[in-house]
C-alpha cells in the first residue's frame, strides 16, 4: 500500500513538472495530456458530478439518500481541493470546513493547508450541517468504508461511459491538478494545494506563502464558479475540430451540456487566441442575434446552431419583448424581438421553442 502511494505521488509530481514546461501565458494554451494519463477534463468532471446527483435522486429512502450524499460530498471535496482520498476521509466536517470563508483545512497538524472551495459547495455542506437528518452522522461524517466509497466512484464513472479506473479518487485528484495548471495557476501553488513536496519543485525561484496561495486559489475558484453558473447566452465549450480556410476558420465546439456549436472566426483571431482542439473557450451570443421558432419540430433554417428548449419567462415591453428559453442542461438563452415578431411568434411561458443563431453570431473569449 505504501509503495502504491509513493508511486501515485511520483506520477503526480511528474505530471506537474511536465505541465509546468508546457504551460504558456494563455490559460487554455497547453499541450494535450498524454493518452496514458488517467484523468478527466472539466466537461467530464462535470458529467461525473451530474451522475452522482442523479444517483442521489434515484432513491426515496431517507437513510439511503443520506449515505449517498455523504459519498457525493467526498467526491466533491476531492474534485475541488485535489486532496488525497485518506485526507478527505479524515476530515471533521464541523471543525475542518470553514463555511464562512469557503475554506477546507487539510493535512496533518505539522503540514496543514487551507484550500478554497466554490461557494456552491460550501452552501451544500452548510445545508447538511443544519439538517436534523444528518445530526447523528456529523461527528464521523466522512468515516465510511474506503472500499465501499471506491466502488461507488467506479460505478458513477462507468455510468458516464468512462473506464472504471477514471473514477479512482487518485485519478480525480490528478484531474484537478491538471485543471488548475490549464488555468495557468503557478506550479508551486498547485503543489501547495495538493500537499506535495519534492526537491525538483522547491528549487524553483518563485516562492508562494500560504497567504499568497489562498489569494490565488480564491481568485481562481471565484472565477470558476462564475463560469460554471454561466451567464445567459454563454457556454463553456471544448473545441472539437478546427477547419482552416484561406481567410477564415470554422470552429466546432461541444458545450458542457453536450450541444454542438459552430462558429466562424478570422485566421488572425485563431492565431491571437491560440485556439487548438481540446482547449476550453467561452462562447457568447448577443440576445438580438438569437432567433426563436415555436414548436417541437426542428425548423428548416440556414442557421448552423439550433437548440431546443422551453420558454421560462416572457418580459414584454412597449417596443420589444424579452424571451428566456431554458435548455435541458439548465442554460438560459435570451432573445429580444420586436412587437411585430412577438405577435407573429405567439410564444408563452411553458411553450417549446427552438433557439437559432448562425455561426457568425458567436463571440469567443478565452476565460
Amino acid at each position: 500500500m505504501k509503495k502504491s502511494r509513493e508511486k501515485n505521488k511520483e506520477d503526480l509530481i511528474s505530471d506537474l513538472l511536465s505541465m509546468r514546461r508546457l504551460t504558456r501565458l494563455n490559460p487554455a494554451s497547453i499541450l494535450t495530456i498524454p493518452e496514458n494519463a488517467k484523468c478527466l477534463d472539466t466537461a467530464q468532471l462535470d458529467n461525473l458530478e451530474k451522475s452522482f446527483r442523479q444517483w442521489i435522486d434515484r432513491t426515496i429512502r431517507s437513510d439511503v439518500r443520506i449515505s449517498r450524499k455523504r459519498i457525493f460530498l467526498i467526491f466533491m471535496l476531492i474534485r475541488y481541493t485535489g486532496a488525497r482520498f485518506n485526507e478527505i476521509l479524515s476530515l471533521n466536517v464541523q471543525k475542518d470546513i470553514d463555511v464562512k470563508n469557503n475554506l477546507v483545512r487539510i493535512g496533518q497538524q505539522t503540514e496543514l493547508r487551507d484550500v478554497h472551495i466554490p461557494l456552491d459547495l460550501t452552501s451544500e455542506i452548510n445545508e447538511v450541517l443544519n439538517n436534523p437528518k444528518f445530526s447523528g452522522f456529523l461527528s464521523s461524517f466522512f468515516k465510511i468504508d474506503p472500499g465501499h466509497v471506491r466502488r461507488k466512484f467506479y460505478e458513477r464513472a462507468q455510468e458516464c461511459g468512462f473506464p472504471k479506473e477514471y473514477g479512482n479518487p487518485n485519478a480525480i485528484r490528478r484531474s484537478r491538478s491538471i485543471e488548475l495548471l490549464r488555468s495557468n495557476i503557478p506550479t508551486m501553488v498547485v503543489q501547495k494545494i495538493l500537499g506535495l513536496s519534492t526537491p525538483g519543485l522547491t528549487r524553483s525561484l518563485l516562492k508562494f506563502s500560504n497567504e499568497d496561495m489562498q489569494q490565488i486559489t480564491q481568485y481562481y475558484v471565484d472565477k470558476e464558479s462564475r463560469r460554471k453558473t454561466s451567464a445567459r447566452n454563454t457556454f463553456l465549450c471544448k473545441i472539437m475540430h478546427i477547419r482552416k480556410g484561406d481567410i477564415q476558420a470554422e470552429v466546432e465546439m461541444m458545450t458542457i451540456g453536450g450541444y454542438s456549436l459552430f462558429t466562424v472566426i478570422t485566421n488572425e483571431s485563431l492565431r491571437r487566441l491560440q485556439l487548438k482542439p481540446n482547449f476550453f473557450i467561452v462562447a457568447e451570443i448577443k440576445a438580438p442575434w438569437v432567433i426563436l421558432s415555436k414548436g417541437d419540430t426542428e425548423p428548416e433554417s440556414s442557421a448552423e446552431n439550433r437548440l431546443k428548449g422551453t420558454v421560462s419567462n416572457v418580459i414584454r415591453g412597449k417596443i420589444t419583448t424579452e424571451y428566456i428559453v431554458l435548455l435541458p442542461d439548465g442554460t438560459e438563452l435570451c432573445s429580444v424581438v420586436t412587437e411585430e415578431s412577438r405577435r407573429r411568434l405567439g410564444l408563452k411561458e411553458g411553450d417549446t421553442a427552438w433557439v437559432l443563431f448562425n455561426s457568425f453570431s458567436i463571440i469567443l473569449n478565452v476565460d
